[in-house]
């Protein structure tokens, strides 16, 4: 559904905003304010930057409460606050529940309730754009917040196995419990072997920073990938990260975090506006964002 365009005098006022350390190059304001430009609102989207103003990820709550004073009706959540952030808020929804992480909060009648819309995202861009791709076995990179919504997309979408890896071998193993309990079915498992999996993997799903401007790099051996390999990055700045350059001269098969990102934020601007966002129109416009676009965060 799309709404009407143009403006009113009576016009909505809708204000969000970003909480999250190092977002300065975020598309998320542009992507929002557009979008919500054509849906007939008055529309500003603002960045709380942890780095930008020399606060910790403990100075959450007084960001939190500084929107809620401004009349602000949500907020998105990232690094390194989506986990941090459940104990601030009033209630959460059925998805972050399960997953212990949230995205995005909205206030309303002087509550703060939590949602996850990255699991959302990366689902429907993987739905999308990686429809017929094998789903026997796939490798999964990171078991942080996004690494929890990235799993819980891919059980959903019938990965028959999946392996998972972490610097914090104890986070691995908590998720493929809590996927396990939680589809009531052994498909999930923790590894140590990345490159072992590797070799019986039809994909590789990668959930930590590594790509990022301030986290360049490969996050796996170059030697471990193969052209048969299906490979879905959720790092979207740069939006062809060094891993999905590699898969690509490999001849692989490829999805950029950016799908992700447009299909989060179209789960999200439903929950600030209780309206229904058109999907097609801000994946158009943040391919025009991304195209000169450098730099980290969401």
């Amino acid at each position: 559904m799309t709404g009407s365009t143009g403006t009113s005098q009576t016009q909505r006022k809708v204000l969000v905003g970003l909480i999250g350390a190092g977002i300065q190059a975020s598309k998320s304001p542009a992507l929002h304010e557009r979008e919500g430009t054509l849906q007939g609102f008055d529309y500003r989207y603002e960045l709380l930057d942890l780095t930008e103003r020399g606060l910790p990820p403990s100075a959450l709550p007084k960001l939190l409460a500084e929107q809620e004073a401004r009349g602000f009706a949500g907020s998105n959540i990232t690094h390194p606050c989506k986990q941090i952030v459940l104990e601030y808020l009033t209630d959460l929804a059925e998805d972050a529940r399960m997953l212990g992480a949230v995205n995005t909060v909205v206030f309303e009648d002087g509550k703060r309730t939590g949602h996850n819309t990255d699991w959302y995202g990366f689902y429907e861009s993987f739905r999308r754009n990686l429809p017929d791709v094998a789903r026997q076995h796939a490798v999964l990179l990171g078991a942080g917040g996004a690494g929890v919504a990235v799993a819980h997309a891919a059980m959903k979408l019938g990965m028959e196995h999946l392996s998972i890896f972490d610097q914090d071998a104890s986070r691995a193993e908590r998720l493929a419990e809590d996927l396990n309990s939680r589809f009531s079915t052994e498909r999930a498992f923790a590894i140590t072997d990345v490159g072992k999996a590797m070799r019986t993997a039809d994909g590789l799903i990668h959930a930590t920073p590594t790509g990022m401007k301030n986290h360049p790099g490969l996050p796996i051996e170059e030697s471990w990938l193969k052209p048969r390999h299906w490979v879905a990055d959720i790092v979207y700045m740069p939006l062809v990260t060094e891993l999905l350059a590699l898969a690509a001269r490999l001849g692989c098969r490829t999805l950029p975090g950016g799908g992700m990102t447009v299909f989060q934020a179209v789960a999200a601007f439903k929950l600030f506006c209780g309206v229904e966002p058109d999907a097609m129109r801000m994946t158009a416009h943040f391919t025009e964002l991304c195209k000169t676009a450098t730099g980290t965060g969401r």
